[in-house]
């Protein structure tokens, strides 16, 4: 009986700690799918894989960002994401010692011919957390972000977006 226990017990943490996986299209400027991101919890946060295909980003570095609400329905503009995720109120920026906000991730780079593929984790929130409420969206901008100024590093306008649900 104990050994059932045992192994009862170490399924119920297995399931509690291995997230099911979340994919989420990303959508382009002028409202094609261009590709997914595929988000997966872990105990420690969320490891975030992006595969964007060929044209679907203008070569070179884009800024990343997790926004407040899974809304990408305003295709070109994707305000309706809102602002960062960013419970805890803490200024923009990885390399700010004020910061980092919940929604900073590192830059992407998107290859000569537009594709994308990436793989980042953040420890900064959960996927459970992203997905509460209304959900949070993954935002990519235009340029790249310089982890400092403020509100988004400098990375321009919002080029593509992911609703996290």
């Amino acid at each position: 009986m104990r050994t059932f226990a045992i192994a009862f017990s170490a399924l119920l943490l297995a399931s509690a700690v291995a997230k099911a996986d979340t994919t989420a299209d990303i959508i382009g400027e002028t409202g094609e799918t261009i590709g997914s991101a595929t988000l997966t919890g872990s105990p420690h946060g969320v490891l975030i894989r992006v595969e964007i295909e060929a044209g679907g980003m203008t070569p070179g570095w884009h800024g990343i960002h997790l926004h407040q609400v899974g809304d990408c329905s305003d295709v070109g503009e994707f305000q309706l994401s809102g602002g960062h995720v960013n419970p805890e109120g803490r200024e923009h920026g990885l390399l700010n010692p004020d910061g980092p906000d919940a929604g900073d991730l590192p830059n992407l780079f998107a290859n000569e011919d537009g594709s994308v593929n990436a793989e980042m984790f953040t420890w900064l929130i959960t996927l459970d957390a992203l997905q509460e409420g209304d959900g949070s969206a993954i935002v990519f901008h235009e340029n790249e972000d310089d982890h400092m100024s403020q509100p988004i590093g400098g990375a321009g306008a919002r080029v593509a977006c992911a609703e996290i649900h």
